[in-house]
């Protein structure tokens, strides 16, 4: 193994760490365990996590097309 090719490795590496974001903030309940603010009818406490799911597929894909 090159130089280089380690180089490149440990920088791809780095993006991988992005895939931490979708897994670990909806885990932090206590941020948006409310009803307030509603959108559409729908209270904050379920767009919210519905938001993170297209946000966890948005950063997928950008993990996914940058490693690749």
């Amino acid at each position: 193994m090159t130089d280089r090719t380690t180089s490149q490795d440990s920088r791809r590496g780095r993006w991988y760490l992005l895939l931490l974001i979708p897994f670990i903030i909806p885990l932090l309940v206590p941020f948006y365990s409310s009803a307030s603010p509603a959108l559409a009818g729908i209270p904050f406490f379920y767009w919210y996590q519905f938001l993170w799911v297209i946000l966890g597929a948005i950063i997928t894909a950008i993990v996914y097309f940058i490693t690749d």
